[in-house]
């Protein structure tokens, strides 16, 4: 069973050496020893349907003042950050984009992406001064293959904001509402960005357990 989970590839930093960190009645999931990502096998992701079903149910709009609040952890430290009239990404931005909102109420132009919904492949040949993804790495297929995407379109010194919820070590792991969410593959710690920032030249900067910046060098 060892070389068994061993034989599976960590998808962020393409380490062969993932141990099972955690298995519960639904899923396993595996730790690379190299960035510590933790991550959910191949085997046991949904299929495209059955997890666009899942998205379909979120309901979260520019009027939601409740949500607009949740994204402000995100956008307070990044609006600090931005010259003005930037221009920027909204990448998985879902089926009710209330971000770009936000930050267009500041100036800003905001273009959207997401694979189910705002599916434009054509915004991958712009350039981007910052680029946001909210509750939206932790969902990624091939996390490598998307970071390197987003990191190609981001101009020098320019900001990727990220807000993901944080492992904190396994036994907080076990009890985790994150996990509960099968289009949850992907549960990244400080290392983990701390790896992506060395990888693609970036300053990282964490803001409590879910915001994290980028600041490409």
């Amino acid at each position: 069973m060892k070389n068994q989970l061993n034989a599976h590839i960590c998808p962020l930093c393409g380490c062969k050496t993932c141990s099972l960190f955690y298995q519960d009645t639904t899923r396993k999931y595996l730790r690379c020893s190299d960035c510590e990502l933790v991550f959910v096998p191949q085997f046991y992701w949904l299929n495209s349907a059955n997890e666009k079903a899942i998205y379909d149910l979120h309901q979260n709009f520019p009027s939601d003042e409740g949500y607009r609040i949740f994204l402000s952890r995100l956008t307070n430290p990044l609006l600090k950050r931005l010259n003005t009239k930037q221009k920027g990404l909204d990448f998985g931005c879902g089926p009710g984009p209330t971000l770009s909102y936000i930050l267009e109420e500041q100036g800003h132009q905001v273009d959207l992406y997401d694979p189910f919904y705002y599916d434009d492949p054509s915004l991958f040949f712009k350039s981007y001064d910052f680029i946001c993804a909210t509750e939206v790495v932790e969902h990624l297929h091939n996390p490598s293959a998307t970071f390197t995407s987003l990191f190609q379109v981001l101009k020098q010194h320019g900001w990727l904001g990220i807000m993901t919820k944080m492992v904190i070590d396994k036994q907080a792991f076990q009890s985790w509402h994150y996990i509960r969410d099968l289009t949850h593959i992907c549960f990244y710690n400080r290392s983990s960005f701390e790896y992506i920032a060395k990888r693609f030249s970036a300053k990282v900067s964490f803001f409590g357990n879910d915001v994290i910046l980028l600041n490409k060098l």
